[in-house]
């Protein structure tokens, strides 16, 4: 869909993939500069805006935190900035990230060693509720 710029909140919203309350969401958490708005007071998006709600989206879709969002938007639009402070907060996320995996795959294996150990029967014994009750 090709735009004339600047749009409204639903064509914005449209273009980036971010729902309307999203997008609002976004701006009162400062992610986005506050936004131009018509006389009778409807917000008007940029290109940049729509671009920068297509940067936060990629981010979350990542798994970044709203914090780490923030901080990469300033990352982003600072064109002075040191690509090394940018790897520092990817490489803390993937570094958290492989701590969550690390965790859920541990959850994984008890889960399957309980349901290997549970008869399934008709029996009230049930090392699961058993596991769970300890």
């Amino acid at each position: 869909m090709s735009a004339s710029w600047p749009v409204n909140i639903g064509d914005a919203a449209r273009l980036s993939g971010v729902s309307a309350k999203m997008v609002r969401h976004y701006e009162s958490l400062g992610l986005l500069p506050k936004v131009a708005r018509t006389d009778s007071g409807y917000r008007q998006y940029t290109e940049a805006d729509v671009h920068t709600l297509r940067f936060i989206k990629r981010g979350r879709d990542l798994g970044f935190s709203m914090e780490e969002i923030g901080e990469l938007v300033g990352l982003w639009q600072n064109r002075r900035r040191a690509s090394a402070n940018v790897r520092r907060v990817a490489q803390k996320h993937a570094d958290d990230l492989a701590q969550r995996i690390a965790a859920m795959q541990e959850m994984q294996r008890t889960l399957q060693h309980l349901i290997h150990c549970c008869h399934g029967d008709d029996r009230p014994e049930c090392p699961i509720l058993e596991e769970l009750a300890r």
